[in-house]
């Protein structure tokens, strides 16, 4: 790119102040250096090297600073009690410095709210880093750390006046031999990395754990955005001089990658200004890093929108590219294009190869793990099942899903409308009308009004502000935002950083939905899309490819235009919640209300609606936002009719996009990760990108995702009725707050109280406000659920499926799903119908047993018979639900079993049952699937047997079979004479047992399984309570050692895990391992430090377990690799059966180990179910999990050993 940079130097001499700007400093001599260098021809190799330092202060300055840092913890700590004890709106003036405390080695920086600093409302809030007290050895790191912390600062901050004013001073040869002593130390740190990397064996990958590789990758994401949002809000100057800024000082430009530099490139090559890029091009240079094939992409397109550029400047450019071993194919394929910025590209090449074509290959399916090789290569048998739409209907019901996406939002009718408006709630329901429209004025306003303010900030130093993220979208969206999250407020309030965080999220989903309209992607998905619907469609022909194979030969034929996937930066958690912090601040410093509005008696004055306050979680003391009382009461009465709801709560109104990558996949727009993860956690996205192996994981999803769903509505109005009625504790229907127990009132002061009766008063009423906080909360997500289930009553819908980092799935809609309650599970049925078949009508039966939870111990065969001489209870139940007999409220399922009541009557009375179209899904539950992976893996025969590994007569339960053991055990101590075995004659059941066996597998400790027998025991009334502590402390003993004699092979793989991790995280390391389906899990448990976000409002602590740079958590590493072993192999067998259902046409969904299909297709999943199962454990799962071990964290190890041994020799 040498003719690039011969145009940038050419009007930087012209122009001195572009010299200034551009941050280039040559002198004469430099010049005549470069003018050589340019005549022979030769790339330049321009290096600028900025200075700044601090200067020391004396120790009488050092002794003052410690006294104002004491000073300012005294006054904070003051300031905090104060807001604690009242509701007011404290205002504080806020000392910015920084306050270290190891005094003999710090030097004093400049505060941010010194003079020629100030700090403005919206700009970066301030960040402290503090961690756990350690031992003597790891302070040493520590200061090492809290360095880096400065460094942090530093980069997201503006540059020192004083040590730029300094370095002013500083004579040219000084500055030249301090650059060149930079340059050596900077060749020296490298070259230092690379012996490291060399002699440890370690790759780059895993040295980030031990560094500063998550802290950089976080500035770096923070720069990314910040530039990214400052271009979409057309703010170029601003962005401009921000990356200017950035580039300036060394600290900061190690932070700064080829892609940051290439956000401006963009802009400049959309305007086709060719000498821009080439300025930017000089500061790659500088910075020391190469141009990449999007560098050269954004030269390119520059060149393409320019219609004087001559034809060997495009040559040049080319031939630079190969010089960097970048060739024009990779810049097609693998760069992502928005707009027209393809077009363009292909334009300026073609000046000068007119020929060229870019090269389409669709690379086929290649798994390279042996289980699933044979699916994607033997597809003579594979018949995948198409949707029973046209493609017509399938092509409408995605133009309805995008303007659904399109809005963001989705207003829908509750179902307690239903009820009749009396003239109190017709009131209430006018006066919040006022309100919110008073408020929308009031909060238009004052954001307006910030952001002028945040605008008029010193843009000589071009901090990352929240300014452009209040620019990304209309002032009106924001305070519709705002108002939806004080109408969607709990009574009891919310945490400042759960609300924060929603509030940031809601901004973010709704910017990038305008990114991909602004870039042109909306038509080509359209247009995609609709040629994709063939494939499901039943009006068309075959097809043998798999969802995700056809999208992407679709988007290789249709490679013109902008790029689907990839390309966008997703905001760090930081910024999310600074930005949701700031509008929360709007809404309490503005919202307010008269304080008479409910009672004229009242004087009259204005009253914040929203209230900042203070409470304790556990041992932490949290912010929270309040509503006021009057709010409360307002929303509570007027029962208003209409619930708003983002859209991606709601499930999907066609079939999703195929999951094609890890970005990209379910939502037409909407942003959403295939791994879910904790907020701010980037290890386990990182580990998917690097992965090139993950096509039957999310096939599998693909999958799941394209089951289509129906709402059963005969069930669903019975909910409904009560619902509105009453409720149902029973029946799992919450009732209305009505219900809830009155908060007693009594007067602390009343001397009539003695102490006692005052503490005991005082727990009623602590007690009355956490039972009305439950029923609400309860309240409210039934209503979630019920209204969203209302609203779908006519549609057929599907829910998008991801999965957490052990590869479990789950929908994404998080409301309303099958893997809900018992409520929700019974509205849905599939929207295909198939009919029962010969053997249906006998599964729906033994199904309806199965739900009772009666019969555990009977054949499938005695359970068929069971259910049919209690035939007249299940057409009494379908007939007369709350009328009749009542007989489905006893089951363990009740709202389940009433649905597969009415399914087996409709079967009964049609006039062939074989024939009768049935939607009803039938389950079929593991056997306590953890155990069942344990003894596969331990070749266990007697565990195996109990969990049904092994062929009976008579179906195996381990719960009862457990229970049975730890009787036996019971009755030989109350022989022995031990009081407590003889207190719990009779008491031993499988209730009492069956939750400690089930979730020992998963890790419970003694500690925790002794809870839960602790909670069974409380629940039988005629079990004495003064007994319940030692029993339980009994029995979980008895439960451990029974499971230990019946699973022999259990306990050796769990402690050989447990023990392995232990290892693995001493050394420094997290736990890591593959799936047999190639999914690579990482466990993100570290030690946790407190990350201090110190905003306008508050000091928000943030709890952070993920960060790689500290050290793994080695309890919870240890604790948590056999579970979440055991969770991924059970997914990985869960995933297989739902590929092969696929293939064999079956519809198929899941609940973790639970698995649903058709009364027809029934027998069909337990036989693909079973021979997966078989398949999955004739891998040599422990084996290539020890070599995985092995080779990831010992093959350092075996170096060192090797050098150590030479050394001696």
């Amino acid at each position: 790119m040498s003719l690039l940079r011969v145009c940038a130097f050419a009007k930087c001499v012209n122009r001195r102040s572009l010299v200034e700007k551009c941050v280039v400093g040559v002198s004469f001599a430099d010049c005549c250096q470069l003018c050589a260098s340019m005549r022979s021809g030769t790339r330049l190799q321009l290096q600028q090297r900025n200075v700044s330092f601090i200067v020391p202060k004396t120790e009488d300055a050092k002794k003052r600073v410690l006294e104002q840092s004491q000073l300012l913890d005294v006054l904070e700590a003051r300031i905090q009690q104060l807001q604690s004890d009242i509701f007011l709106d404290v205002q504080h003036a806020k000392v910015q410095f920084t306050i270290q405390k190891n005094v003999k080695e710090k030097s004093v920086v400049k505060s941010k709210g010194s003079k020629g600093s100030t700090m403005h409302p919206g700009t970066s809030y301030k960040t402290i880093l503090t961690t756990t007290a350690k031992t003597a050895s790891s302070l040493t790191k520590s200061r090492g750390r809290m360095k880096l912390s400065d460094k942090i600062r530093a980069a997201v901050s503006s540059a020192s006046t004083s040590a730029a004013a300094t370095a002013d001073n500083v004579s040219r040869g000084t500055l030249k031999d301090f650059r060149l002593q930079l340059l050596r130390e900077d060749v020296q740190m490298v070259t230092d990395a690379d012996d490291k990397v060399e002699h440890s064996g370690v790759s780059p990958v895993d040295l980030q754990d031990n560094g500063e590789g998550t802290t950089c990758r976080d500035i770096q994401l923070s720069i990314r955005s910040y530039l990214e949002a400052c271009v979409f809000a057309r703010d170029i100057n601003r962005a401009h001089h921000f990356l200017l800024s950035q580039h300036r000082v060394m600290s900061r430009r190690k932070h700064l990658k080829t892609g940051t530099y290439n956000i401006m490139m963009r802009v400049w090559a959309k305007k086709g200004t060719l000498n821009q890029i080439g300025r930017i091009f000089i500061l790659l240079e500088e910075a020391g890093l190469k141009p990449n094939l999007e560098s050269y992409c954004a030269a390119l397109e520059s060149m393409g929108r320019n219609h004087n550029c001559s034809p060997r400047v495009i040559a040049r450019c080319l031939r630079q590219m190969e010089e960097d071993n970048l060739s024009v194919d990779d810049l097609f394929s693998q760069c992502v294009f928005r707009q027209d910025e393809r077009d363009m590209v292909l334009k300026a090449v073609r000046i000068v190869q007119p020929e060229y074509q870019p090269k389409v290959t669709l690379t086929a399916s290649q798994c390279s793990t042996s289980l699933i090789q044979d699916f994607y290569t033997q597809r003579a048998d594979h018949h995948y099942p198409k949707l029973d739409f046209t493609q017509e209907e399938l092509q409408e019901r995605f133009k309805r899903q995008l303007s659904m996406e399109q809005a963001c939002t989705v207003t829908i009718d509750s179902v307690e409308a239903a009820k009749t408006v009396t003239e109190n709630m017709a009131k209430m329901r006018e006066l919040l009308t006022e309100q919110r429209a008073r408020w929308q004025k009031i909060l238009l306003q004052a954001l307006r009004e910030s952001k002028m303010i945040l605008a008029k900030t010193n843009t000589k130093d071009y901090r990352l502000n929240l300014y452009p993220y209040l620019c990304l979208l209309e002032d009106r969206e924001y305070v519709d935002i705002m108002l939806q999250s004080v109408a969607n407020l709990p009574p009891s309030g919310e945490s400042l950083k759960i609300l924060a965080r929603d509030l940031g999220n809601r901004v973010y989903t709704k910017y990038s939905v305008r990114q991909k309209y602004r870039n042109q992607m909306v038509e080509k998905l359209t247009n995609i899309y609709n040629t994709y619907t063939e494939l499901l469609a039943n009006d068309t022909k075959l097809c043998d490819l798999l969802p995700r194979e056809q999208w992407c030969k679709l988007e290789m034929e249709q490679s013109s235009g902008p790029t689907l996937q990839g390309g966008e930066t997703s905001w760090p958690y930081i910024v999310t919640l600074e930005l949701g912090t700031y509008l929360v601040d709007i809404m309490v410093k503005n919202l307010k209300i008269n304080s008479d509005i409910l009672n004229p008696a009242y004087d009259r004055k204005l009253i914040p609606v929203l209230y900042h306050m203070y409470t304790f979680r556990s041992t932490r003391q949290v912010g929270f936002i309040k509503p006021h009382p009057i709010l409360t009461q307002m929303q509570q009465e007027a029962m208003e009719t209409k619930l708003t709801f983002d859209s991606y709560v709601m499930p999907m109104l066609c079939p999703p996009v195929p999951w094609i990558s890890v970005k990209f996949g379910t939502y037409l727009l909407t942003p959403t990760k295939m791994m879910r993860t904790v907020d701010g956690a980037t290890q386990h996205d990182i580990l998917l990108e690097k992965c090139q192996n993950l096509q039957a994981v999310m096939d599998s999803l693909n999958q799941l995702g394209n089951c289509a769903w129906r709402i059963n509505k005969p069930l669903l109005d019975i909910i409904i009725s009560i619902f509105n009625d009453r409720g149902s504790d029973k029946l799992d229907i919450p009732p209305p707050l009505s219900e809830a127990p009155k908060i007693p009132h009594f007067n602390p002061q009343d001397p009539t109280y003695t102490a006692t009766e005052k503490a005991h008063m005082k727990r009623e009423v602590i007690n009355a406000k956490k039972k009305c906080s439950e029923m609400h909360s309860l309240r409210m997500d039934a209503l979630y659920k019920l209204s969203i289930a209302n609203y779908m009553r006519d549609e057929i819908f599907w829910f998008p499926h991801n999965m957490d980092f052990r590869g479990r799935t789950y929908p994404c809609p998080p409301y309303f799903n099958h893997l809900g309650s018992d409520v929700t599970r019974a509205i849905l049925v599939f929207a295909e119908g198939k009919p029962l078949g010969p053997k249906g009508l006998d599964w729906l039966k033994i199904h309806l047993v199965n739900l009772t939870g009666l019969k555990k111990r009977s054949s499938l065969q005695g359970r068929l018979e069971y259910a049919n001489t209690i035939m007249e209870d299940i057409l009494d139940s379908a007939d007369s639900p709350l009328n009749g007999k009542k007989w489905w409220m006893n089951a363990d399922e009740p709202w389940q079993a009433l649905a597969c009541c009415m399914e087996i009557a409709n079967a009964i009375r049609s006039p062939d049952p074989t024939q009768c179209i049935s939607h009803f899904p039938v389950h079929q539950d593991g056997s306590c699937n953890g155990l069942q992976h344990y003894a596969a893996l331990g070749r266990d025969v007697i565990g195996a047997t109990s969990v049904n590994l092994v062929p009976c007569d008579m179906p195996q339960d381990v719960y009862s079979g457990v229970a049975q053991q730890v009787e036996e055990f019971r009755a030989r101590d109350a022989e022995s004479g031990l009081k407590i075995a003889q207190v719990l004659e009779g008491f031993i059941s499988r209730k009492v047992v069956k939750q400690t066996v089930m979730t020992v597998v998963y890790g419970v400790t003694r500690y925790g399984g002794r809870l839960q027998i602790e909670k069974r025991l409380k629940e039988i009334d005629e079990f004495p309570k003064e007994h319940v502590w030692d029993a339980s402390h009994y029995l979980v003993r008895l439960v451990f050692k029974g499971l230990k004699e019946m699973f022999t092979g259990t306990r050796e793989i769990q402690d050989w895990l447990t023990e392995s991790a232990r290892l693995i995280s001493k050394s420094g390391h997290t736990v890591e391992w593959v799936t047999p389906l190639g999914l690579p899990i990482i466990q993100p448990y570290h030690r946790t430090r407190t990350q201090v976000l110190k905003s306008t409002m508050q000091h928000i602590n943030l709890q952070i377990s993920h960060d790689t740079k500290e050290r793994p958590d080695t309890v919870k590493q240890k604790n948590a690799f056999p579970p979440n072993f055991i969770h991924s192999l059970d997914s990985t067998h869960m995933m297989l059966t739902a590929l092969h259902c696929y293939s064999a046409g079956l519809t198929f969904v899941s609940v973790h180990d639970c698995f649903w299909t058709h009364a027809l297709t029934v027998d069909t999943m337990n036989k693909i179910c079973r021979e997966q199962f078989v398949a999955l454990h004739s891998q040599p799962i422990l084996k290539e999990l020890s070599n995985f071990l092995q080779h990831k964290y010992c093959t350092g190890l075996n170096l060192e050993r090797t050098a150590r041994s030479v050394n001696r020799s």
